[in-house]
């Protein structure tokens, strides 16, 4: 088989590349989403914030300096403030305060110390009709219908300095022929809100992302006393159900650890949203040993089967071709570079 074609021979879980093959690649870049779609991604995923003009760019955050090399620009060097983000104090760089022809001039950087770095500095930040194109261009290419997952980041932060990411988000993607419930598309948010805007403005299917701790946002500035955890409930899921079609919640949502990092019996959240009609794709699978609970001793595939087994939708990850692994067995899948 070529790179990127795969056969199905049994429904499955979709992948969910998570800000591309962030794992090989700096996140959020056209490298790293290309690469995700040769290891077979079904989904890539784009954060969203807006520039200065109003143009909506992949950024996990708006505040660019963890992730582009800003601070190596001299004539941005005047940029740097300090803003409150959705009640935090942040200081750095903003995607906001630069026009799209100057984040054109920066390029991306690994985030995290631990992976390779041989990457920094040669990839531009890319916007989310960039990465529409690329998804088309994959399709054609592979035969199959490469998914775009966009996230709205800070919807309310957007909002209230006039950079609403909502409307146009949903111009971008019904001008590129998405409309309908079954495209290719799933739209997620941390807050509620903002989601149930997007409701009655599209017909593209809809996740509300849930945190293992906090609240949304939303939620928080008009004092609703409602946590992320209580959005669990079987009452709340079916509030979610509303105007959703899915939550992505945090992995330790549905299989918890205790305060070693051992796993606990898993909840029966999976079962509750799929009783009131939701999809579930938890976050965030990676390869590292930090990021694994001792019980699956260092092997990345056994936490893939865990949640595969206990009957998730899909589930975003780092590294794709680890999923497609521990897929095969499961799924009668094979997937070949």
């Amino acid at each position: 088989m070529t790179a990127g074609e795969m056969i199905e021979t049994a429904s499955r879980p979709i992948i969910i590349a998570h800000r591309g093959a962030s794992g090989l690649r700096p996140e959020h870049t056209l490298a790293a989403y290309e690469l995700a779609i040769d290891l077979g991604a079904d989904f890539i995923e784009p954060d969203l914030v807006s520039t200065k003009d109003g143009v909506l760019i992949a950024r996990h955050e708006n505040e660019i300096s963890e992730t582009t090399n800003v601070d190596e620009h001299p004539a941005f060097f005047n940029r740097k403030t300090t803003k409150i983000i959705d009640g935090q104090t942040v200081s750095g760089w903003f995607a906001e305060d630069f026009t799209l022809a100057e984040i054109k001039t920066l390029r991306a950087k690994e985030r995290l110390p631990f992976r390779d770095r041989a990457f920094d500095g040669q990839f531009p930040i890319p916007t989310l009709q960039e990465i529409i194109d690329l998804a088309k261009c994959k399709s054609t290419q592979t035969g199959r219908t490469i998914g775009i997952y966009p996230e709205t980041k800070h919807p309310t932060f957007f909002d209230a300095i006039g950079l609403s990411l909502e409307e146009p988000l949903v111009e971008i993607l019904h001008a590129n022929g998405y409309n309908k419930a079954d495209d290719r598309i799933f739209i997620q948010s941390f807050e509620t809100a903002n989601l149930k805007q997007l409701d009655k403005m599209t017909n593209l299917p809809l996740i509300q992302l849930l945190s293992a701790t906090g609240k949304p946002y939303d939620l928080a500035i008009t004092n609703d006393v409602r946590t992320y955890k209580d959005m669990t409930s079987p009452d709340e899921l079916v509030k979610i159900a509303e105007y959703a079609d899915g939550i992505g919640p945090d992995k330790r949502m549905i299989v918890p650890v205790d305060e070693n990092g051992k796993l606990l019996q898993p909840t029966s959240l999976i079962q509750d949203a799929h009783a009131v009609g939701l999809l579930v794709h938890p976050y965030t699978f990676r390869n590292e040993a930090q990021y694994l609970a001792p019980d699956y001793n260092h092997n990345p595939e056994a936490e893939y089967e865990q949640f595969f087994n206990l009957g998730v939708d899909g589930l975003f990850t780092d590294f794709p071709a680890t999923a497609f692994g521990a897929l095969q067995p499961n799924y009668n899948f094979r997937f070949q570079i």
